[in-house]
């Protein structure tokens, strides 16, 4: 392979792993679906569920197009080969932008099909009807009470745009890139299978923990499924979370250096022992509970006196 030829073929490859399995450089230059064709997507915080049908069916085109955009670069990038002219190209390069017409057309026919009986056959469509029954008497008003608790600012969100958990007052939302998981929380119960260390993150220069929970559904339609986040934001996720969270026997999830001084204080605190102030004086300092105590990163305690902090 010439020298054109493979500088274009490793660029066209990380462009496009980067495309689809979208970092951080590509997320801040706008180079996402969500991004290019936002004029079409909508709002999501208006259509949560219109916008992801929408999302996922362009998506699916899109990325297909990948392997036809590569042979349309060659033909630029390696004039030589002449494969303009599909006539005098080698059976290989034939056989290559067949297969990438193939792909094209069969995912918009995938789209068409989906959008038929306003999209009733998208596979969003299809975990929303898993749902329908009392108090949702269709599809649409499952899609509906997902649209209203999604606008709510009360809810939790975390993850990438292609990995998103979403917990509001009623359902568990997983966002991926092809599909929506989702489960209503009076429904379901979640269990803590794994918990794995990073010690390289480029958000923390700390060691992160990453848990992965299974949500399981006592509605047989419903498909199991696993979410990922990180253990600082695992308190936020129980607090919202009103289905009943089970830890696996051998998995272990460290705490935050905050709540184990905390615990360390409160423990502490504790052991100290009662001391009978003389009649007729009263106390000049009083501590607040663990849960209100701060500190600082150095360590250095709050300590409040008659409710004041202590300078």
């Amino acid at each position: 392979m010439e020298s054109p030829e493979l500088s274009f073929t490793l660029a066209y490859v990380v462009l496009s792993f980067c495309f689809v399995f979208t970092p951080n450089e590509f997320r801040s230059a706008g180079l996402t679906i969500q991004n290019l064709f936002s004029s079409w997507l909508g709002s999501e915080d208006v259509g949560f569920i219109q916008y992801h049908i929408r999302r996922t069916s362009i998506t699916i085109v899109v990325h297909s197009a990948l392997p036809l955009g590569y042979y349309m670069g060659m033909c630029v990038a390696a004039p030589e080969k002449n494969l303009v002219n599909i006539y005098q190209v080698g059976d290989n390069w034939r056989a290559f932008l067949l297969l990438s017409l193939c792909l094209q057309s069969v995912s918009w026919i995938i789209v068409f099909y989906w959008s038929r009986r306003r999209w009733h056959n998208h596979p969003i469509s299809k975990v929303l009807q898993a749902h329908v029954q009392p108090p949702f008497s269709s599809w649409g008003s499952v899609a509906v009470s997902i649209n209203t608790e999604f606008r709510h600012i009360d809810k939790f969100a975390t993850g990438a745009p292609g990995a998103r958990v979403i917990v509001t007052d009623t359902w568990v939302l997983k966002v991926t890139t092809y599909h929506i998981y989702m489960a209503l929380q009076s429904d379901c119960h979640v269990t803590v299978t794994e918990s794995t260390q990073h010690h390289l993150s480029p958000d923390s220069a700390s060691p992160t923990e990453i848990l992965t929970l299974r949500v399981d559904s006592i509605n047989p339609a419903v498909t199991p499924f696993n979410i990922k986040l990180n253990s600082a934001e695992y308190a936020e996720l129980r607090e919202k979370l009103r289905a009943p969270i089970r830890n696996s026997p051998n998995v272990v999830i460290h705490r935050t250096l905050g709540e184990l001084f905390l615990e360390t204080f409160k423990a502490q605190v504790d052991l100290n022992q009662p001391y009978a102030l003389p009649h007729g004086q009263r106390p000049m300092m009083t501590i607040q509970t663990a849960s209100s105590v701060t500190a600082d990163p150095c360590g250095v305690c709050c300590v409040w006196v008659d409710g004041s902090p202590a300078v």
